[in-house]
Formats: structure tokens, C-alpha cells, sequence
């Protein structure tokens, strides 16, 4: 593991202790094989006048749920040390209650949470501590042999301490251990089945010593284990290229979906590793002997389920059966069993899949995942000799304290709340959407009004910026000629292979051709019209039906035009096919509804802010009613023009709950049209 201490850097640092205790922390968090999404945690103890002038003992300790690679200086918590020390003689307390207290003992009432293990840093009397769970050292401590391999790596080095339930018990287990202890004598704290604190007089000897600590895991396992023969890229060609195997994901989604009781997101990792685990003999009974650590939990489960190739629903159903039962043998009556969906999936001869409300607690799950199949691997790999190690994570009862732990059940429920987040209800949350035309216009619109609403949406465009104009989180641009067969059956492929599905489908490309009556039409205009306004929607819609029957809550929204219902002359080109992709979109609705897809039709007008609209194509409408291109704009009902954003609106509403009923319908949204009322 490479030591990142930069010392000119930290030198702008040295006359600010919290500003030094924010970059070795950054340091720290920068590197996945020591923290992984929140995990770990680190202090500082310093000297500080109250508002009396008073002196008092601080501890500055990250707080709860706030990630190691991104804190800044007021994600730390000032606590009393006085006021920690006292409690940490006490015999026993809840958990909530040492929470409560750790609040009353903050210097700052609005710093955040303090992080469950402030007791830990407040036993320990030097003034740098760094907490991670580092891979390797929680790998080795996974064994049937941790405490022999433990002390062959570190000797004397650091204080072991059995694995205990986080929380105030563990802090009370080392504080018991530790009264008569010599902490100068120890370079660091063990805990098994956990992770490992380092400490020192400075910010750079506690980082050190962490980064030394881990390497020498790291080595020892490098030294000791065997590799796994892995599976070839060659063999893995063409994997997810086909609609069956394409279908295959989209019907694990839909079930874990159902059991979870929302739509989710299904991540596929067909890399040389997962595939390499996935295809091991025995990888049913490895893989689901436990986490990595408990901490992982709340995000995993305590296991992935192992698809059976032949029947996958069979599996998740079993998975959840068994995850019920987990919950009847252990529970006291007093919680409640939370969803039994899978969070991770183990998919011999295809890889690994991570499932998540959103796409950040889905990517969340499959780091998780990667870096417990290399540790399972690691450990079951070791050898020394003629003595085995083995994968052996701590037992179901310990993981179920862990997962029904009050504070770990706290963190779900209000994972935003010390952040001032405002909870909103976002309706498309865990849904999967494509959007046609999206590089501008109402397709930029509509991309943008379901991201906002929960969505992951594929933006499909010609134009090859829409990579860049798809630059948010969630909103994914694949440049594409919606003509053309093969590239949209790619960019519906591509969809299904990251996210799992298809749940939403806007069509909403289109080109806007008029000016020419049907005397003097062009044929080449004709040509293209219907091929981008008729052929393409319904190309695209053909090869998305497969996977809208597996979505969650479907609907299609088809983007016709207020010309179908009131069609204007030198207008023939266009009205025409919008008038055929109405047609089309009534008879989808017809054939899919059995299904549970529903097609609804959204008729725009006067909508001025897009590209089809050019000073010279108003002019041209406007000349044709006899109008000044102001009185052309303003002459429906209301006396308005419509915005991208509200045919947006309009769009969200229709692929909605509001329209969970509706299907076949035709609704204008033009601000009147007297031709059409």
C-alpha cells in the first residue's frame, strides 16, 4: 500500500489541527482497500477555551455517515472529553442512550452525530487515531486461524481485541481490557472481524503506522495465498450481447423489484473477476458464509443470493424465504423484519449484479461486492503448510445484531437528516428511462424532468454532444441514428446491460418539415419524414416491448403534435406520420395494455424554445395564417406559449401514477387550440 503523505502539501496545514486532521483523513479515504463509503472513522484531541474561558479537552471525531474521502472540516464533532470519560466507566448503558449522551457532551449543537465509536477514540490516550477496515487486515481476521496469523504479521505490535458488538459494548470490552495497559507500547488496535485503529503524536505518525500495518496484511496474503485461475477474456466475448441473455437480467430485476416492493436498479459486473468468482465449484457455500464486514450490512444483507441458471426466480424466492427464516430464529419479537430482497447477486456464468433503490446505493452494493469476492478468494486460497485458513466470517447471530442493531436501523431511516437534507418523494425513484431526441428541446426536457423525479435516463440522439450535454449523475448519452435497426437495438442492449431494464420509453425524436403542399413536395422530404416521424418510433418501440413487459409500472409516451388532430396546409409532410405514430401509438395500447404497459399520447404546440422552431420556420407558419410571427405565437386560447419544461411536466404525469389508469389517450397540451376544442 503506498504512503500518499505529501509533506509540502501538509505543511500548509501545520499551524491548523483540524485542517491536518481533514487531509490525512482524505488520505486515508482515497484508498477503497482501506474505506469503503462512510466507513472508518478518525479524531483529533486538542485544547480549546469555551465561551467562559474556560479550558477544556476536545475530541474532534468524523461523524456519523460522513465519508473519509470528501470531509471537511465540519464533519467533525467537538466532544467533551471530560464529559466521554465519565461515560465510559459506566457498566452499561444502551446504545441510544450513549448516543444521547455523546449529543449532550458536543461542544457545537450543530455539528453532526457523533460516530458510534467516539468512546473507542476517547479510551485511547493519544491525540492522533485513524480507524479503517482495511481489506487485508479484515481478510486475515476472517480466517480459521486469525489469531495465529495475526501474531506470525504483527507480533507484539497491537492490542487484539475479540470480535464484540459495536456500539457502547465494545467500548466498555476495551476499556475493561485496557485499564492497566501501556498504550505507548502499541502501535495500534486490532478488533476482529472488524477492522484496525492506528495512532500517534502527530497526523503523519498515526497515517503512517496505518498504511505499514495493512501493507504487512497486504504482503502476507500476496506471500501465502494461491491465485485463482481466471477465467479468459475470450471467454467472456459476447456475453450480454443477445436479447435472451439481455431478458434474463431484466426478469432477476423485475423479481428482486417485486419482493423489495419498489422498482430497483440492477447493476451487471461481467469483468474477468466476477465471472472468475461467479464460476467457482463451491462458490454457493463460499460466497454465502458472510460479509466482509458488519458493517457492510445495512448496504448488502448478510448474503448474496447464488442464481441457479436454469431458474433464476426460484432462487431469489428461496433467498427471500430464507432470509425470513434468518429473521424468526433470531429475533426477541421487538423489531421488524425488513425486506427480504437480495441486495447482491452471485450469477454463475455471467458475473456479479448489485441491486439499489438509486444508482448511488446500487454502485454502493457493487463495490461492496468486489472487494468481498477478492477477500473470500484471498482467504480460502491461504495456506500455510498443511494447516487451512478459510473464509470465516463472524456467525448469523452476531451479523443479525449487527443488521437489527438500533443505530444501524437509525442510519437508514435518516441517513440525510444531519445534513439538512429535505426528504422528497421522488416518483421515479429505482426506474429506468429512454428518451429519444434528447440532446435539445423537449427531449432535453423530458431527460432532465425525470432525473430530477428518480430516474436513470438513457438519452438517445444523432447529435454527438449528447455525451457531453448528459454530463449529471444518472443521466447517461449514447449517440444514436434512430433509423437505423442495429444501433437501436445496441443502445436498448447497452441500457438493459447497466441498469437492468426499461421502464419509461419517450419517443420524442422527430424533424419538423413544412412549407411544401402536397403538389410540390419534395420526395426525398416525404422519404425522411416518414422514416424519422413513423418508422424510427416504431422500430425503437419494437425492440423496447421485450423489455417493457419485464419493467416496473411500464408506459410508453409517444410525442405526436397538435397537426394530427388539427393539421394545416403545406404542413403534409410532417402532419402525415405524426398522424401514423398517433395511429400506432392507439393500437400499442391496445396490444400492451395485457401486459401492464401503458401508451398515452402527448399532443405539443406552441412550444417556441426548441430547435425545430427557427426564426425562419415561424416565419413560414405565420405566413401561412395570414400572421405576424407575435400574433402566430400567442394565437390559442390562452394566449400563451408552452415551455419545454411543461410538456416535460406533461410527460412525467403521463409515464406516472397520475395516469395509472389512462392508456390510449390523446392529450394536447397547446394552450387552447379552437381548431381542436
Amino acid at each position: 500500500m503506498k504512503n500518499l503523505w505529501d509533506h509540502k502539501e501538509a505543511l500548509q496545514f501545520e499551524e491548523n489541527t483540524l485542517q491536518m486532521r481533514v487531509y490525512s483523513s482524505r488520505l486515508l479515504g482515497k484508498d477503497s482497500d482501506l474505506v469503503l463509503h462512510g466507513g472508518g472513522n478518525t479524531s483529533v484531541k486538542v485544547k480549546q477555551k469555551n465561551i467562559f474561558g474556560e479550558e477544556e479537552e476536545i475530541l474532534y471525531v468524523k461523524g456519523s455517515g460522513y465519508d473519509l474521502a470528501t470531509v471537511e472540516e465540519n464533519s467533525f464533532t467537538p466532544l467533551r472529553l471530560n464529559t466521554l470519560r465519565k461515560l465510559v466507566k459506566m457498566e452499561d448503558i444502551t446504545d441510544a442512550e450513549m448516543i444521547r449522551q455523546q449529543k449532550m457532551a458536543m461542544s457545537n449543537p450543530d455539528a453532526p452525530t457523533p460516530s458510534v465509536e467516539a468512546l473507542l477514540h476517547t479510551i485511547i490516550p493519544i491525540d492522533w487515531i485513524d480507524h479503517t477496515h482495511a481489506d487485508a487486515v479484515v481478510t486475515i481476521t476472517n480466517t480459521n486461524m486469525a489469531k495465529e496469523l495475526i501474531q506470525e504479521i504483527y507480533g507484539d505490535r497491537l492490542l487484539v481485541v475479540p470480535y464484540t458488538m459495536p456500539g457502547f459494548k465494545l467500548a466498555r470490552k476495551v476499556f475493561e481490557m485496557t485499564m492497566k495497559t501501556d498504550w505507548t507500547s502499541f502501535e495500534g488496535m486490532l478488533l476482529l472481524n472488524h477492522g484496525i485503529f492506528s495512532f500517534g503524536e502527530s497526523a503523519n505518525e498515526s497515517y503512517g503506522r496505518m498504511i505499514e500495518l495493512v501493507s504487512l496484511a497486504e504482503d502476507y496474503l500476496v506471500k501465502n495465498s494461491i491465485p485463482t485461475e481466471t477465467v479468459t477474456k475470450t471467454e467472456l466475448t459476447g456475453l450480454f450481447s443477445e436479447k435472451e441473455e439481455l431478458l434474463k437480467h431484466s426478469r432477476i430485476r423485475r423479481k428482486v423489484s417485486e419482493i423489495r416492493g419498489n422498482a430497483m436498479l440492477s447493476q451487471l459486473n461481467f469483468s474477468v473477476e466476477a465471472c472468475t468468482f461467479a464460476n467457482l465449484k463451491n462458490v454457493k457455500e463460499i460466497a454465502t458464509r458472510g460479509p466482509l464486514t458488519s458493517d457492510h450490512l445495512i448496504r448488502t444483507k448478510p448474503v448474496p443470493v447464488v442464481i441457479d441458471p436454469e431458474n433464476p426466480n426460484k432462487s431469489i424466492d428461496d433467498f427471500s424465504d430464507a432470509y425470513k427464516e434468518y429473521f424468526g430464529r433470531h429475533t426477541n419479537g421487538k423489531q421488524k423484519c425488513l425486506d427480504s430482497a437480495p441486495r447482491l447477486a452471485i450469477w454463475p456464468g455471467y458475473g456479479m449484479v448489485a441491486f439499489g433503490d438509486d444508482l448511488t446505493e446500487s454502485r454502493i452494493v457493487s463495490d461492496i461486492g468486489n472487494h468481498t469476492m477478492k477477500a473470500i478468494q484471498l482467504a480460502e486460497n491461504l495456506t500455510m503448510g498443511a494447516p487451512y485458513a478459510g473464509w470465516h466470517p463472524v456467525s448469523e447471530k452476531h451479523l443479525f445484531e449487527a443488521e437489527y442493531w438500533e443505530l444501524q436501523q437509525a442510519k437508514i431511516i435518516s441517513k440525510n437528516v444531519d445534513r439538512g437534507e429535505q426528504k422528497t418523494i421522488l416518483e421515479f425513484k429505482g426506474k429506468i428511462a429512454i428518451v429519444t431526441g434528447a440532446a435539445s428541446g423537449i427531449g432535453l426536457a423530458c431527460a432532465h424532468e425525470l432525473l430530477n423525479q428518480g430516474a436513470v435516463v438513457v438519452g438517445l440522439d444523432l447529435n454527438p454532444e449528447i455525451s457531453k450535454l448528459f454530463w449529471e449523475s444518472g443521466m447517461f448519452g449514447i449517440q444514436c441514428d434512430v433509423t437505423d435497426k442495429n444501433a437501436i437495438f445496441e443502445a436498448v442492449a447497452e441500457t438493459v446491460r447497466q441498469f437492468g431494464g426499461i421502464d419509461i420509453l419517450v419517443l420524442n425524436a422527430g424533424t419538423f418539415t413544412a412549407g411544401q403542399t402536397i403538389e410540390d413536395i419534395e420526395e426525398q422530404t416525404w422519404a425522411m419524414s416518414l422514416e424519422i416521424n413513423l418508422t424510427a418510433p416504431q422500430q425503437l418501440l419494437q425492440a423496447c416491448v421485450p423489455f417493457l413487459k419485464e419493467g416496473i409500472d411500464p408506459a410508453v409516451v409517444f410525442m405526436a403534435s397538435r397537426n394530427v388532430t388539427a393539421p394545416g396546409a403545406g404542413a403534409s409532410a410532417y402532419s402525415v406520420p405524426k398522424a401514423g405514430q398517433t395511429q400506432l401509438a392507439r393500437i400499442a395500447a391496445l396490444e400492451l395494455g395485457k401486459f401492464g404497459i401503458r401508451v398515452n399520447i402527448l399532443h405539443p404546440d406552441c412550444v417556441y424554445d426548441t430547435g425545430l422552431w427557427t426564426q425562419e420556420a415561424l416565419e413560414l407558419s405565420a405566413k401561412r395564417y395570414g400572421l405576424s410571427v407575435e400574433q402566430y405565437k400567442s394565437r390559442n386560447i390562452l394566449k400563451t406559449d408552452v415551455k419545454t419544461k411543461e410538456v416535460a411536466r406533461m410527460v412525467c404525469a403521463m409515464a406516472g401514477p397520475v395516469f395509472s389508469k389512462t392508456t390510449g389517450a390523446q392529450i394536447p397540451i397547446d394552450g387552447g387550440s379552437e381548431r381542436v376544442i
